[in-house]
């Protein structure tokens, strides 16, 4: 793992939503955005495709979803599907993190602030997108 230089997006992919977070010109701040409804993969590629391109993205975090024990899961495979239709389609560095209990954090980060953390408000996914740039940061930086 190496420090871009440059705006990172993670994404926290989930089958309804995908949360979003990105960090500055920099790559030094995070920021969340709001959260992305998705609708069909395509389109979902397309969407994330132009807010790359429109903010000079230079890698992708993707979360992946291992269980406990560290082994891969369905959700794991086809977020690196996913992830892997997206670098085609963009051409930009691709990464893929551990989010094990990165939603759990999220509601309780939320919890303490009185923000609701009813999932489909989306903030559960921003803050757990949020949560997940901000550890690649503290670790790979």
């Amino acid at each position: 793992m190496s420090c871009a230089t440059g705006r990172i997006l993670a994404l926290d992919l989930g089958k309804r939503r995908i949360g979003l977070a990105m960090t500055d010109p920099l790559g030094i701040i995070v920021q969340g955005l709001p959260t992305y409804t998705r609708t069909r993969v395509r389109e979902d590629i397309d969407f994330l495709a132009r807010l790359c391109e429109e903010h000079g993205v230079q890698k992708v975090l993707v979360g992946k979803p291992l269980h406990m024990s560290g082994e891969e899961s369905a959700m794991s495979r086809y977020t690196s599907e996913f992830g892997q239709r997206l670098a085609e389609r963009t051409g930009i560095e691709l990464e893929f993190a551990d989010e094990r209990l990165t939603s759990f954090e999220a509601e309780e980060r939320l919890r303490e602030t009185g923000r609701s953390t009813d999932r489909r408000t989306g903030n559960v996914d921003r803050m757990a997108a949020i949560i997940l740039l901000q550890d690649y940061l503290d670790t790979s930086c």
